[in-house]
């Protein structure tokens, strides 16, 4: 799957993506038609950091849903 064109699918894989991995209890934070098209670039890029890190610690867990707020609508 390419995640390069910012469409609503590849938003919506992201965001759901996003919150398996930083294991978001509370999913109606994470509800991905709560974000906006208009942020995939920066969107995607915290998800590329996800990905690449692997394995993350509760403070980086907390910085990465608190930074995706920054993007909801």
């Amino acid at each position: 799957m390419s995640l390069q064109e910012p469409t609503r699918d590849n938003l919506n894989y992201i965001i759901d993506d996003m919150a398996d991995r930083l294991q978001v209890v509370n999913r109606s934070i994470m509800d991905p038609e709560d974000y906006d098209l208009d942020k995939y670039s920066e969107i995607k890029s915290l998800h590329d950091i996800i990905q690449a890190k692997g394995q993350l610690s509760v403070s980086e867990i907390q910085a990465f849903v608190q930074e995706l707020g920054n993007y909801r609508k």
